[in-house]
């Protein structure tokens, strides 16, 4: 009897690892962040340069993720990349017009994510709106490449 309730009690261990694994990789994925449009509203950023930048990266706002990057695309009129962001609908009339995004870097090689920076005007940014004050992505290669062609300038 006691060997069946250790071999019960090891199953019921293996399924509860199994469960805390998958809640784990949701959480760390950022799959179970919420996708529905009714949650979300869209605002659209035009930068020279995304570097690694991808979609379902996080958009944050002083360190606390307030969306996602729904899709890159080029855009036809201007050939740069135009970066469409889900917004969470708590941050709706929080983003003046003059709010600035960049694209940053976790650590000296994580991943990329928008960081934005809320202006002072009073005009908000509405649903399908634009944020037009944008920085590129720090490329480390193009850094490295600058910086070894102004030592071999001495």
């Amino acid at each position: 009897m006691t060997t069946r309730w250790i071999e019960v009690s090891v199953g019921a261990f293996v399924v509860a690892a199994g469960l805390a694994f998958i809640v784990l990789a949701m959480k760390v994925s950022g799959l179970d962040y919420r996708s529905d449009d009714k949650s979300t509203y869209t605002v659209y950023a035009h930068f020279n340069n995304v570097g690694g930048l991808k979609p379902r990266a996080k958009v944050t706002m002083a360190g606390v993720t307030i969306g996602r990057v729904d899709s890159i695309q080029i855009d036809p009129q201007w050939y740069d990349a135009r970066v469409t962001l889900k917004i969470d609908n708590s941050m709706k009339n929080k983003l003046s017009e003059d709010t600035s995004a960049m694209i940053l870097t976790s650590g000296l090689l994580g991943e990329n994510y928008i960081g934005l920076i809320v202006g002072a005007e009073e005009e908000m940014i509405q649903d399908g709106g634009q944020i037009r004050d944008t920085q590129p992505a720090l490329v480390l290669e193009d850094l490295i490449g600058k910086f070894l062609s102004s030592m071999g300038k001495e």
